[in-house]
């Protein structure tokens, strides 16, 4: 097995337990390798120093929060490498193990003793340049107090004209993230669906909308003179135009993540107890 490392950087804790991971895999004779910018941060040797894109490896162990593994994500998304998150970030619906917990689970993975989960990611065109997201795609206005007119197609058919703060558009694994705080439903991993949630609409009429993933759907700016952005995964951004077509549609590439037990339910019971906050 062949182990790749990455890390929030931000957050010293995070840095100095991946570096212990580090030394763990080693003694374990594990083959490991780490992202350049956290081998070059515990001065590592350059035969551990690996580009995170350039990454070819079994599993990558993610030390940080959800924003961490939606970073690593991005660089990995074609190449089918399973996720493992250690969480060291607030919430952390997609980081499984806590730190405490880090080394006996990283037992259980060199063993064999865990699965392999497969999540949906959304597919978006704009301009024909293509972007992928796990988590949310956010279109929102430039401009605080500002609202823009959008509307909003499913296969084709018109499903919503309003005016409003913004819109997300997001996977399952997304409906615990930005989409549950504007409104939207915790939807399970496992539903084949994709959630539409205005965000502060002006239109007592508009709610969140549950679609199928196989569907297609198309979000247009009405207003000329008005801009947007979109937020992809909140890593990226990209400027939106008067009557720009923004398309989005299921992936073709999944994500992976490394899974010891099957607990959606419990970890969201106890992640949403205090509200990140702790």
């Amino acid at each position: 097995m062949r182990i790749g490392i990455v890390s929030r950087l931000d957050v010293e804790e995070s840095v100095q337990l991946a570096g212990k991971i580090a030394d763990f895999l080693l003694d374990e004779n594990v083959e490991t390798v780490m992202d350049t910018p956290l081998a070059e941060r515990l001065n590592r040797s350059e035969d551990l120093s690996c580009p995170l894109q350039e990454m070819e490896v079994d599993i990558i162990i993610a030390v940080g929060g959800d924003g961490t593994i939606l970073r690593t994500q991005n660089f990995i998304s074609s190449k089918k490498i399973p996720l493992f998150g250690i969480n060291m970030g607030t919430v952390g619906f997609l980081t499984e193990i806590d730190p405490e917990d880090t080394f006996g689970a990283i037992k259980e993975v060199l063993s064999g003793n865990y699965f392999v989960e497969k999540r949906t990611q959304l597919q978006i065109w704009h301009n024909q340049k293509i972007h992928s997201a796990l988590n949310e795609v956010v279109l929102m206005t430039r401009r605080p107090a500002k609202m823009l007119h959008i509307q909003i197609s499913v296969d084709e058919e018109v499903a919503e004209e309003l005016r409003a703060d913004g819109l997300i558009i997001a996977t399952p694994s997304g409906s615990t993230a930005y989409s549950m705080s504007a409104g939207g439903p915790i939807v399970d991993p496992r539903v084949e669906a994709f959630i539409i949630v205005p965000i502060c609409p002006f239109k007592l009429g508009a709610r969140p909308t549950v679609v199928p993933d196989g569907s297609q759907i198309k979000v247009k700016l009405l207003r000329e003179g008005k801009t947007a952005i979109t937020v992809i995964d909140g890593q990226f951004e990209e400027e939106i135009n008067f009557m720009d077509e923004i398309i989005f549609k299921k992936s073709s590439e999944y994500a992976y993540f490394v899974r010891l037990t099957k607990d959606f339910y419990r970890r969201v019971r106890e992640k949403l107890t205090k509200g990140g906050i702790f």
